[in-house]
């Protein structure tokens, strides 16, 4: 357990403000994160130095295609999360239960141990990914700067509920992010997702403006984010307030958690997802949980070229001249290349 340095206020009553939730807390409450709590009159985190997973990750498995392709990632994890999505993936860590800190569940993992481990592995970066980085900002925040100190990147894997102050004051210390843009309904963000969709579009805009590589992914639920319309406005959004250049991975729905009684996404309406996005002008889109679709592929945004064969994670090949395609010669955006 470790006191939040940072973004709370005790005007009143406390208040957490990491997040756009602003949580407020009495004396022995948690927030909805279920991991940050008022302990008589100030808040700390539960989860300082408490990974509840570790991991030697390709970097295509964020996913991040753009970023040092081939090259591995040391991901990290906390238990919890300030959504409360329906269709969870990692439902298991994300959402157990906590209700004070003697229940939180992961081991002692100080910020150096998982630099050095990374670092003793090789990897090229290290992840804050599987549950809601933001949530654990205080364990994050101390590995990024250390992993900077050592010459190492970092990658942000985020549902994009961050307030703009913390999130201002992380950017210089990471290299790229993938942000969940989990859909275009407000509705669906409040019921299914449980916050605002506005607060993520706001996070995604900020990034980028703030000078981090960003990725976006979109899970295709059936029936709440299959519909065209949708798919049109999310490309549209990437494309204008993002800029064309950014990458958007579309992935496959498999039933989990709450939402078990939904079928597979169609492959069809990955691929039109797909088309979608492309025809409104976005260089690279993906296809995800597709293993061996063309679309898990990058292709020179000019000329059409295969330049990264993928199998799911793995790269079969990799064409790429010095981060130009060998055919036109065009440059392919990202880091690292």
């Amino acid at each position: 357990m470790k006191k939040a340095d940072f973004f709370w206020e005790t005007e009143g009553q406390l208040q957490c403000m990491l997040c756009p939730h602003h949580c407020k807390l009495s004396d022995g409450e948690i927030g909805i994160c279920g991991v940050r709590m008022n302990k008589r009159g100030v808040l700390y985190s539960l989860v300082y130095e408490k990974a509840v997973a570790t991991h030697i990750d390709p970097i295509e498995k964020k996913p991040l295609f753009h970023v040092k392709p081939g090259s591995s990632s040391f991901s990290v994890a906390t238990v919890g999360c300030n959504f409360k999505c329906k269709f969870c993936q990692n439902c298991d860590i994300s959402q157990m239960p906590s209700q004070r800190d003697e229940l939180i569940v992961g081991q002692d993992y100080s910020a150096k141990e998982v630099v050095d481990t990374a670092k003793r592995h090789l990897c090229k970066t290290i992840a804050f990914t599987y549950t809601e980085p933001t949530i654990y900002y205080e364990y994050a925040f101390e590995i990024a700067s250390l992993a900077v100190e050592k010459g190492m990147g970092t990658v942000w894997i985020s549902n994009g509920y961050i307030n703009k102050a913390p999130l201002e004051k992380i950017a210089p210390f990471l290299t790229a992010a993938n942000i969940d843009l989990k859909g275009w309904d407000p509705d669906f963000y409040k019921s299914v997702v449980g916050g605002e969709l506005k607060h993520v579009l706001n996070t995604l805009k900020l990034l980028k403006k703030l000078g981090v590589w960003v990725e976006v992914t979109t899970l295709i639920v059936p029936t709440f984010v299959d519909n065209e319309e949708s798919i049109i406005e999310i490309a549209r959004f990437i494309r204008d307030e993002l800029g064309p250049e950014t990458p958007w991975h579309i992935s496959r729905f498999h039933p989990q958690y709450l939402l078990r009684d939904l079928p597979i996404t169609p492959l069809s309406i990955m691929r039109r997802a797909r088309e979608i996005g492309l025809s409104e002008g976005l260089r690279y889109v993906y296809s995800g949980n597709v293993a061996g679709d063309v679309g898990e592929n990058t292709y020179c945004c000019h000329c059409g070229e295969l330049l990264i064969e993928r199998w799911g994670f793995t790269i079969i090949e990799n064409r790429l001249n010095a981060g130009k395609c060998p055919k036109c010669s065009t440059e392919i955006d990202g880091i690292g290349l």
